[in-house]
């Protein structure tokens, strides 16, 4: 293509480092790191790895939490074309070794606090030649500054290019062993710039991420921040007090959150007192945000802040502008509000049945995208690759449909969908009619093995602080919400829901919890 310009993530740091040098890229806590710094301390890194033996598109994993090296490695990754690894710092010592050794790093770099773990494990790791410890070292471990130390100032010899391939960034492993998702250069500048487009973020900008930076949400809108040479505060964990503190304090103008986390900052006593006047977007991410909870957001903190983005792992999707959330607005326009948006640009995206074809609109299906900022496949898992990427298009494995605006609702995943007597029930459809219950707080459903009708329905619900509810009383009110077939069959009160590193609720841990296996049953 005559016009098109061979662009990578390496020209974004160095144009950063010109014309917003002095702007922070990062700031973790008292820590602050321009965007000239983050270069020279990326250039320095990825000379370091080199000088270790990593070359080009080898890997370099990353087992930490929220932390202002992150930022370094990401950044060494994406100006040299070595490959950066990220591994879940919340799974169990088995599940980050099969991780790495599916990702065969070179190097490993990881915070002190993993330093046991790493160290039971290192016996099974034959791909990596050296251990890289930030805030520690060990005899086999060395320490991560003197390592960047080691590097030389003028950077490394290899440089990266727009075919390299960027990251492995694994997916939480729901329905089955994870997969690391392949996104390349080409791929995460488009997304940087979409997503940057979406937000409308720009130099002045502060967002505030809670999200752990291993997980494509967290990096998707750093990168969409720095795109344009805003400055990202990092936390380590969500904790909504600090999060409001912090906001308040440093005038943060971009939250990224959770439907779930946004509910409990929601829940923080006082919010209504706060001055968070700066406050322009927040992104919720993970799923649709429950009727109530965003009615509630955007009563105390505006109608215009809220911004929807819907993705996976291997893909951003679709999004709901803030000017597309009308509370007040007709029966058609407070519809949107339960959508996840429009497709992004250079974005299509399609609804299809078992056999891949596209069914009638209105009607639920598959979705399936092909997009300019999606992922190449899954690393060393060529029939994963095959299923999920066919002809071009993604199968996100979630069902949704389309309605005559064109906006995207999403029904359930495919493998949660509910088949109880031959009916199709999709999960959140019972949800939202239990969330309009005012006693419950978040509720999970799911389908449990029922030896008369193949499933029946089952929600796990936690109530408000304050308020009560019995099994019967909220059975009852969600059939007079949806059909009785859709209604619970058993509900069960708990004090919180399991969750993943998304803020997604954890359906596979409830369905392990509380299935009977149907032939045990009366």
């Amino acid at each position: 293509m005559r016009n098109h310009l061979p662009l990578t993530l390496a020209d974004m740091l160095e144009l950063n480092a010109v014309r917003f040098g002095d702007t922070p890229a990062y700031i973790v806590g008292d820590r602050q790191l321009t965007h000239r710094q983050l270069l020279e301390r990326a250039r320095r890194l990825a000379s370091a790895l080199e000088r270790a033996g990593v070359r080009k598109q080898d890997r370099v994993s990353m087992l930490a939490m929220n932390c202002m090296e992150y930022g370094e490695v990401l950044a060494a990754g994406q100006l040299s074309g070595m490959i950066i690894a990220t591994v879940n710092f919340r799974l169990a010592p088995p599940e980050m070794a099969f991780i790495i050794k599916d990702a065969a790093p070179r190097v490993l770099i990881f915070e002190a606090q993993y330093l046991d773990v790493v160290g039971q494990l290192r016996a099974d790791f034959k791909t990596i030649e050296h251990y890289v410890c930030i805030g520690g070292s060990a005899d086999w471990a060395q320490d991560y500054e003197t390592f960047v130390k080691s590097g030389d100032a003028a950077g490394p010899s290899i440089h990266a290019v727009e075919e390299d391939i960027a990251c492995l960034i694994y997916t939480s492993g729901t329905t089955g062993r994870p997969k690391g998702c392949i996104w390349g250069q080409r791929e995460y500048r488009q997304m940087a710039h979409t997503l940057s487009n979406e937000q409308r973020t720009g130099l002045a900008d502060k967002a505030l991420l809670v999200m752990p930076m291993f997980h494509i949400g967290a990096m998707a809108i750093q990168l969409a921040i720095h795109f344009r040479g805003g400055t990202v505060h990092l936390h380590r964990l969500f904790d909504p007090a600090a999060l409001l503190a912090d906001s308040v304090r440093e005038r943060i103008t971009v939250w990224h959150l959770a439907p779930t986390m946004v509910q409990m900052v929601l829940e923080q006593p006082g919010i209504e007192k706060l001055d968070l006047s700066a406050l322009k977007k927040i992104i919720y991410s993970a799923s649709a945000m429950p009727g109530p909870v965003l009615l509630l957001g955007m009563r105390l903190l505006g109608e215009n802040v809220f911004l929807q983005f819907y993705g996976q792992s291997e893909a951003i999707i679709t999004g709901l502008q803030p000017e597309q959330h009308r509370p007040n607005g007709s029966e058609r326009e407070r519809r949107w509000l339960t959508s996840v948006g429009h497709p992004f640009p250079n974005t299509l995206l399609k609804i299809v049945d078992e056999e891949g074809r596209e069914v009638p609109r209105g009607s639920a299906g598959e979705v399936a995208v092909k997009s300019t900022a999606m992922a190449r496949g899954y690393w060393n898992n060529h029939p994963g690759t095959l299923e999920t990427f066919r002809d071009g298009w993604c199968h996100t494995g979630d069902m949704g449909r389309l309605d005559e605006d064109d906006l995207l609702y999403l029904v359930d995943r495919k493998k949660d969908m509910i088949i109880s007597g031959g009916e199709n029930i999709y999960s959140r459809e019972v949800e939202e009619a239990l969330l309009l219950h005012a006693a419950v707080s978040e509720c999970a459903v799911i389908g449990l093995p029922d030896a008369k009708w193949g499933e029946s329905v089952c929600a796990v619900v936690v109530l408000r602080a304050g308020l009560s509810a019995t099994e019967a009383e909220l059975i009852e009110h969600t059939r007079r919400q949806i059909a009785s077939y859709k209604k619970p069959k058993k509900v069960y009160l708990v004090s919180e829901l399991p969750k993943l590193p998304t803020g997604k609720i954890n359906k596979v841990q409830l369905r392990q919890q509380y299935a009977v296996p149907a032939e045990t049953q009366a």
